[in-house]
C-alpha cells in the first residue's frame, strides 16, 4: 500500500524542505523512497527523520511540484523536521535502516508519533486528479508525450466536473509545469460527458 503524503525532512543547516511522496507500507513501518540525486535523499541521510502530513489541501502537492513550497510549518512532537500546519494528520518517523540503490534508495522509517488535528472529509475526484496530475507532472522526462497527453486529457474530467478554488488553482500550476516541456498538451478541455461518472 502506498500513500501520497507531504514529507518533510531538514538540512544540516536545519532548513525545512517539503516534497510530495508515495510512502510504502511495510509491517508497522513505512519506506520512503526519494529519487537519487534530491534534497529529500540527501536530507535523509544527513538527519536520519522526517515528518509526514496528510492533507486535503491539493495545492500543496501541486506547489511543491511547481516552486511553491513555502506552506505555514509547525512543530513536531518527537522529530526535528516540522509538519504542515494544515496537516489534517501526520505521522513523525526516524530512519531505522537504508537499502542502497543507484535510482531510490529505501529508507525504512519506524514511526515515533502519530497525531490527528482535523476530520478527514475524503476527496472529491478533483481532488484526486491533481494528486495523480502531480505525479504525472514528476515524471515527465520519463513518459511518451502520448500517455501524457492522454492522462492529462482524462483527469481534466474529472477537473471540469467536481474542482473547487483550490483544486482548479492546483490544477493551473501543474498544467503550467506540463506546457512547459509539452506545449500542446492541455490547451483544450475535452468536453463534458452528461453521464454521471
Amino acid at each position: 500500500m502506498i500513500r501520497e503524503t507531504i514529507v518533510t525532512t531538514l538540512s544540516v543547516d536545519g532548513v525545512p524542505h517539503l516534497a510530495p511522496l508515495g510512502l510504502i507500507r511495510d509491517g508497522s513501518d513505512w519506506i520512503v523512497a526519494p529519487f537519487h540525486p534530491s534534497t529529500t535523499l540527501a536530507n535523509l541521510r544527513a538527519r536520519g527523520q522526517a515528518t509526514a502530513s496528510h492533507t486535503d489541501d491539493v495545492r500543496v502537492f501541486a506547489g511543491c511540484l511547481t516552486g511553491r513550497r513555502n506552506w505555514p510549518l509547525a512543530p513536531s512532537v518527537s522529530v526535528a523536521p516540522p509538519r504542515l500546519a494544515s496537516a489534517l494528520a501526520h505521522e513523525e518517523l526516524e530512519v531505522i535502516g537504508v537499502e542502497e540503490d543507484d535510482l531510490r534508495p529505501r529508507f525504512r522509517c519506524r514511526v515515533k508519533t502519530v497525531q490527528t488535528h482535523a476530520p478527514f472529509p475524503g476527496f472529491n475526484r478533483a481532488q484526486s486528479a491533481v494528486i495523480e496530475a502531480a505525479i504525472l507532472a514528476s515524471r515527465l522526462h520519463m513518459l511518451p508525450v502520448d500517455k501524457v497527453r492522454a492522462e492529462v486529457d482524462y483527469l481534466s474530467i474529472a477537473i471540469t466536473k467536481t474542482a473547487g478554488p483550490r483544486e482548479q488553482e492546483a490544477w493551473e500550476w501543474l498544467l503550467e509545469k506540463i506546457r512547459a516541456v509539452h506545449p500542446d498538451i492541455g490547451v483544450s478541455m475535452p468536453a463534458v460527458s452528461l453521464r454521471d461518472n
